[in-house]
């Protein structure tokens, strides 16, 4: 049984929440403050952490930003509706997903299947991918650049995964949109968009060159250079 922290100052939502996932399979833990949703975030004692943006003593982004500074567990935020700008931003700074209010049950827990799945899947493979000047390994759950260990998120790393397994070939927005984040693209989700800005930033250039490429209308693909060492 997968053990999942929501933090949420919304007692009867936690409430609702715990045991419509209790049914799921799922063992919730609710706390209603930053701070101490912090705290628990950091304990190494979740499979996942849902975060709700607005919370007292300590906003929902600036928990998020200190889980990321410590702590890889997976984040899925909740906003309300019209939070672009911080919905945007906590995918920036590493969030694996989001989900709006009001929201379905039933959505959020597919969300939060399709993020534990992810885990799963990079600790079951054992095969290096290795692509020019990157290692990754799912094994162990690294990427190296150069020989630097690389920080990614979840979301990230596999990702970054998927980009290098087809590595010179594009791959559709829909394609990465399925498989990275368990869930059909819709006509305004940016939310990959994002996650490959991020994994972009740290990677960097190579030779002056981006390493992921925009193929306009169609998706990304990770630019292969003989010459990369």
């Amino acid at each position: 049984m997968d053990r999942v922290l929501i933090v949420d100052d919304d007692v009867a939502l936690c409430e609702l929440l715990a045991e419509s996932l209790n049914t799921e399979g799922f063992a919730i833990e609710a706390v209603h403050n930053g701070p101490r949703g912090l705290e628990r975030a950091l304990s190494q004692e979740h499979a996942l952490v849902i975060l709700d943006l607005m919370l007292p003593g300590m906003g929902g982004l600036d928990v998020l930003r200190r889980i990321r500074a410590r702590s890889q567990v997976p984040v899925l935020i909740l906003t309300a509706r019209g939070e672009d700008v911080e919905r945007i931003f906590g995918l920036e700074i590493g969030a694996d997903d989001y989900l709006p209010k009001p929201f379905n049950p039933r959505e959020l827990v597919a969300r939060m299947r399709a993020i534990l799945r992810r885990t799963v899947r990079a600790t079951t493979a054992t095969e290096p991918l290795i692509v020019g000047d990157i290692r990754l390994d799912p094994a162990a759950r690294e990427v190296r650049l150069r020989d630097a260990l690389l920080a990614l998120t979840s979301v990230e790393f596999t990702l970054l995964e998927m980009l290098l397994q087809h590595a010179g070939r594009v791959v559709t927005r829909e394609q990465l949109t399925e498989t990275v984040l368990g869930h059909k693209l819709g006509p305004f989700d940016r939310v990959i968009d994002v996650h490959v800005s991020n994994v972009r930033k740290k990677l960097g250039s190579s030779h002056g060159g981006e390493r992921i490429k925009s193929v306009r209308g169609s998706g990304y693909l990770f630019v292969v250079r003989s010459e990369a060492t």
